[in-house]
């Protein structure tokens, strides 16, 4: 018979690799990184913050009792979009700039990019190289005037997050 510790261990080490991965992470963000397991994670939750593997704070968990001086907002919202497509998610990782996030689904590659506001022209710059399969991209934007910016190849959806965490996604390509 498997004790309770044996059949957690598998989600707690996933929420401490991926609060690990992605700085700080809020209560919405774990459920939809761990989707239909809302109850089983907040009582995993209560139980690493009462060992002090993790901290509350200001509505983010963390693994230090102090949030970051330096948050890191593209990062933020680009893991509420992964969120959004955990159901299909096979992988995921943090990126190198200008990628956030990288993630495998229904054998193909996303990348989620954030579009800082005033940096549009270094991402098409970034961007523009030829490649042979280019991963599908999913753009963040602070404001949907920046699609107007932006020319980035292979790219699916802009999304705009609201200050909810509410996901609208502007624009699909095939």
């Amino acid at each position: 018979m498997k004790i309770r510790a044996q059949i957690y261990s598998h989600e707690a080490s996933g929420i401490l690799r991926d609060i690990s991965t992605y700085g700080i992470l809020t209560q919405k963000q774990i459920f939809g990184l761990y989707p239909q397991k809302d109850e089983q994670i907040k009582n995993l939750l209560s139980y690493l913050c009462k060992q002090k593997r993790l901290f509350h704070v200001d509505g983010f968990y963390s693994l230090t009792p102090e949030l970051p001086k330096d948050r890191d907002r593209g990062l933020e919202a680009a893991v509420t979009v992964l969120a959004d497509f955990m159901e299909q998610v096979e992988y995921h990782a943090a990126g190198e700039y200008p990628v956030k996030i990288i993630f495998l689904a229904g054998g193909e590659v996303y990348e989620i990019l954030y579009a800082e506001p005033g940096k549009e022209a270094i991402l098409n710059l970034l961007l523009v190289r030829p490649e042979q399969e280019p991963p599908v991209r999913l753009v963040i934007l602070e404001d949907a005037a920046q699609a107007d910016l932006l020319a980035i190849p292979n790219m699916r959806a802009y999304c705009l997050l609201d200050s909810y965490g509410n996901i609208q996604y502007l624009q699909e390509c095939v």
